[in-house]
């Protein structure tokens, strides 16, 4: 169950979805399947309904024994704009208070079921004929159910085989497949599994008994000698408030983005038995509308993003109730005096001490280490950091600062620091996307007369537009950041899927986030129920786009470790080092 608290968030998701109008000579009715997501909308119960293509209001109405006055009451843009395919609308539960019990029909988002059909084999006749000695085999056909965001390219590749035989084997005339629709798969028919390698981790589902688990050597109650005892649950109570301006016409694109990814992992949570209620709140105004009662009653709250938003909050949240800050970095020192405080976001100077352990880590005997600053201009929080974060960890390496105007005449100075027999590794403590721009230029052209170079840069330095790509693989750029997603990955490619199935547009970077954090604590909540945060330090998990490691700050909150280092490789690869 889904639960939200704001009037007009359906119609802010329609934005995304892909028009498709109809009209009277090509009508052919789509029948109506009752929604099981419901929400809550100021205390009433709703439905979420995906509308479908030929679906009309007044057949949509007739299935859930609601009037289209009822429907137009809910959602009052439905006049104006009319339905729009794979748009979600909200449909009052009729007053009678029981949900309706939908006839035999098919899920709307159905899981994947792949198995193998087996036909009895006959038994042998104790006297059979000459020509029928040969003892029949066993036959064996490859089933696949047609996931709801699967067309006949996605199933073709993952069983290699072509469109073409797929079809001939199900005597398809067209494209068009049906909501679990079974598939023969023909030969050669074997599934062909990507390997996973250091990919996401699943969450695994709950059971119905409790979990007996011994403490970690880092975590919480390292004086207590018993075993903590755990009792999962399938339900979790979630509450996400985000600055979305649903009533006004410039809706926030990136916490509605943020919200949509949070909306995917609800319902890829409920395929692995896992309920969710989710309240969603609009902070548009700066406040957050919610009382004591409506904060204990969640097992987490996934905002607001703002810094002075999550402080407010903080100031009237029972101690007992957690707080995920979800997007601000900004928002890292409440850790430090709050223990219901969660910062997500990896904070910069992590970004930064892994950086310096990495330079660390691959510094060899024969090597130079040089970090560079720009001279005559003031030393920013950024610079301060990384140089702070280099002497840490205990790097020996040679300063070296010049001005941009003195760009063209520092080679020959430079060449003096640097050696031709081991590899130089550069750090540029600056943010300046000018002077980090001359300083790559500067590398470029000592790397056409062969000095060995590795570039270390944190990761605002891949946003710099004015630097061309070409250049951070010629110097073998090195880059730690807080968040990167590997296109490849197999979890990846599935989570593509369905956003673009669902909501006919790319998800962006706050999209991931959404799904990463909502899946990552639905299903904390869920495995060890109410005690769920005193396992956060010992549930290191890796998502489709961060690495959540979160470590405690003294006795209070606690802040995300997780870092992620990628390699720009001189064959123009870009790789993860896991």
């Amino acid at each position: 169950m889904i639960g939200k608290t704001i009037k007009t968030i359906a119609l802010a998701i329609a934005i995304l979805s892909y028009p498709a109008s109809l009209t009277a000579q090509d009508y052919i009715g789509t029948p109506v399947t009752v929604s099981k997501e419901k929400v809550r909308i100021s205390g009433k119960i709703c439905y979420s309904h995906i509308v479908l293509e030929k679906q009309t209001l007044f057949s949509i109405a007739k299935a859930y024994n609601v009037t289209v006055d009822d429907i137009y009451m809910m959602n009052p843009s439905l006049k104006e704009t009319g339905l729009k395919k794979n748009s979600i609308i909200l449909i009052p539960a009729p007053e009678v208070a029981k949900t309706p019990e939908p006839k035999k029909k098919e899920e709307t988002k159905p899981k994947v079921e792949v198995q193998e059909v087996v036909p009895e084999e006959k038994p042998d006749s104790k006297v059979v004929e000459k020509s029928e000695k040969k003892q029949e085999k066993t036959v064996k056909q490859k089933v696949h159910v047609r996931k709801w965001y699967e067309d006949l390219d996605v199933i073709a590749q993952k069983y290699g085989v072509t469109v073409e035989a797929l079809m001939k084997a199900n005597n398809l005339t067209g494209r068009k497949l049906a909501n679990r629709q079974k598939l023969i798969i023909p030969e050669p028919g074997e599934i062909i599994e990507e390997p996973v390698t250091g990919e996401k981790e699943e969450i695994i589902p709950p059971t119905d008994t409790t979990v007996t688990i011994e403490p970690a050597a880092d975590s919480l109650h390292k004086e207590e000698e018993k075993p903590w005892i755990f009792s999962p649950k399938d339900e979790v109570a979630m509450t996400m408030i985000l600055p979305l301006r649903a009533a006004e016409e410039n809706i926030s694109r990136n916490n509605l983005d943020f919200y949509c990814g949070a909306l995917l992992a609800v319902y890829d949570m409920a395929e692995k038995g896992i309920s969710t209620d989710l309240d969603i709140y609009d902070s548009a105004d700066g406040s957050h509308k919610m009382t004591e009662d409506d904060l204990q009653r969640s097992d987490v709250v996934i905002g607001p993003v703002s810094s002075s938003d999550l402080g407010r909050l903080l100031e009237v949240a029972p101690e007992q109730t957690m707080i995920v800050s979800p997007l601000d970095q900004r928002a890292e020192p409440l850790a430090f005096s709050h223990r219901n405080f969660i910062q997500a976001p990896t904070p910069h100077k992590v970004q930064y001490d892994d950086l310096a352990k990495w330079i660390r880590e691959d510094t060899e005997a024969v090597d130079t280490v040089i970090i560079f600053t720009e001279k005559g201009a003031a030393k920013t929080e950024a610079a301060r950091m990384m140089i702070e974060s280099a002497d840490s960890a205990r790097i020996t390496y040679i300063p070296f600062s010049y001005s941009i105007l003195e760009g063209r005449d520092v080679l020959n100075p430079l060449k003096e620091k640097m050696t031709l027999t081991g590899t130089n590794r550069i750090l540029i403590a600056s943010e300046s996307e000018a002077f980090v721009n001359d300083v790559v230029r500067n590398l470029n052209i000592l790397i056409h007369e062969k000095y060995n170079v590795v570039l270390y840069a944190p990761s605002k330095i891949r946003s710099f537009e004015t630097i061309e790509v070409e250049n951070f693989h010629n110097t073998s750029l090195h880059v730690s950041l807080g968040y990167y997603i590997d296109y490849e990955s197999r979890q990846v490619k599935d989570f593509l899927l369905k956003y673009r199935a669902l909501y006919n547009t790319e998800p962006t970077q706050f999209a991931f986030q959404g799904y990463d954090l909502t899946t990552y604590f639905i299903g904390s909540c869920s495995r060890y129920g109410n005690r769920w945060p005193e396992m956060l330090s010992s549930s290191d998990t890796y998502m489709l786009q961060s690495t959540f490691k979160y470590r405690k700050v003294g006795d209070e909150g606690y802040v995300n470790n997780g870092v992620r280092r990628i390699v720009y490789g001189k064959d123009w690869t870009v790789t993860e080092i896991k």
